[in-house]
């Protein structure tokens, strides 16, 4: 099993008292559609549903819950690629929904996304230099030689060999692809990054790796995570507190330890019944 190697050292993580993320009843509704006989939308469906929950500089925030449960849509809302219905977030101290396309884009460098799908966020077309370099070229002033020093450092940081830069995505494995996204998360050295469902698409012990080197990276930059995923074992192992989202809503939210050992939720006890424990 993953074991307590990182649940020992998290707790001597550098975590702040002033919360890097704050949200504050946050809510998403989506259209339903059009009726079948025509006319307007027939109502809506509330995919995140008055949500509050605090992220401290240095912790993991591990989101557990089922798919369709508003995880995702709720990792997105908080690095805005999709607009709120209700409610407010505040990074840093900065209010992101008040924040204009100039101040957003400077904000963008703190908060990066790594996505579930190694195969499909990666674009087939560029090499593996171009797509890590890319936030690099948006966002900094870097001479091409700066650049590929910066690449060789990225790709050595998540377990990728420097000959990795000049081939293609679909020359790789699938965790092999998650390592290439995780480097492009880095590139930026940002403060925080939600892992959405970021070992979901791999097999157990690939998935594994990926945890223990998501682990080490952030001892070692100093990172923050809200960590998605529908795995409780995963997010026991990394987590240094867990929520769990039901039907769009945060059911219990608290320290792993007590979460895991005295769940107070039917839901959250049933998340830890329902899932088999990793093996490295």
């Amino acid at each position: 099993m993953l074991g307590t190697r990182y649940s020992q050292l998290k707790h001597s993580a550098n975590i702040g008292l002033v919360p890097l993320l704050e949200i504050r009843n946050l809510t998403k509704t989506f259209p339903l559609g059009e009726s079948i006989f025509g006319g307007d939308a027939r109502g809506e469906v509330r995919a995140v549903d008055d949500v509050s929950l605090d992220i401290q500089a240095g912790e993991t925030l591990g989101l557990v819950g089922e798919s369709g449960s508003g995880k995702s849509t709720l990792g997105r809302l908080v690095l805005r690629l999709i607009e709120p219905t209700a409610g407010s977030i505040r990074f840093n101290g900065r209010d992101l929904l008040s924040a204009r396309t100039g101040e957003m884009r400077g904000l963008r460098r703190d908060m990066q996304i790594i996505f579930q799908d190694p195969f499909g966020s990666l674009d087939p077309r560029m090499r593996v230099e171009e797509i890590v370099s890319e936030p690099l070229i948006i966002h900094e002033r870097m001479n091409l030689s700066a650049r590929r020093m910066r690449v060789a450092e990225l790709l050595r940081a998540v377990g990728l060999d420097e000959s990795a830069r000049q081939r293609f995505p679909h020359e790789f494995s699938g965790g092999q692809r998650q390592r290439i996204g995780i480097a492009r998360a880095l590139a930026l050295r940002p403060k925080f990054i939600v892992a959405d469902e970021p070992v979901s698409a791999l097999d157990v012990s690939v998935g594994a790796q990926i945890v223990n080197l998501m682990a080490r990276l952030q001892l070692e930059f100093g990172l923050t995570y809200l960590f998605i995923s529908h795995s409780m074992p995963v997010v026991r192992y990394l987590a240094t507190r867990i929520a769990v989202m039901y039907r769009g809503k945060i059911v219990e939210v608290g320290p792993t330890e007590q979460m895991t050992a005295a769940p107070a939720h039917a839901y959250t006890r049933s998340l830890l019944e329902a899932t088999p424990e990793m093996t490295t």
